[in-house]
């Protein structure tokens, strides 16, 4: 799970913990609006903050370099043109879910290299622009674990 530019610590809080209790690993790419040593982000990870498997990025070439190693990315946005639910996330060669920042989403350049790739939440509230990220980090995240169970069966 890779946060691109994230800018509120709670929410870095809470999809790292949504990680820890999926066994996934949480990506950070910088720049981050906080500090990590912060104690907001410790509170919204309560205790679990020191076993989550946190990677920190300097930017997003570097992630990129190992991203096919890790698996096939789906990038989460408003402007997505398929719902989460469609895109086929649980197969064996992993899922990379990749968010945004809270206020902007992810870079145009991403849109434009991986736009094949872009997942969105329906909404049925058009006085809703999105969901808070932690939120949405969970559904998603859920959501491969979901997929994965049901190709087992």
């Amino acid at each position: 799970m890779v946060l691109v530019h994230p800018e509120i610590h709670w929410n870095t809080g809470n999809a790292g913990r949504t990680c820890l209790a999926a066994g996934a690993t949480l990506h950070l790419i910088e720049p981050i609006g906080f500090s990590l040593g912060a104690r907001e982000v410790q509170r919204a990870g309560l205790d679990y903050w020191e076993q989550v498997d946190l990677r920190v990025w300097q930017h997003w070439e570097a992630f990129e370099e190992v991203l096919p190693s890790l698996g096939a990315p789906w990038f989460f946005s408003t402007k997505g043109r398929q719902a989460y639910w469609d895109a086929p996330m649980g197969d064996a060669s992993g899922a990379v879910l990749v968010f945004g920042r809270e206020t902007a989403g992810l870079p145009p350049q991403l849109h434009e290299r991986y736009a094949e790739r872009f997942v969105t939440m329906p909404m049925h509230s058009a006085h809703i622009r999105s969901l808070n990220l932690s939120t949405t980090v969970g559904i998603a995240v859920y959501e491969v674990l979901r997929q994965r169970r049901m190709l087992a069966l």
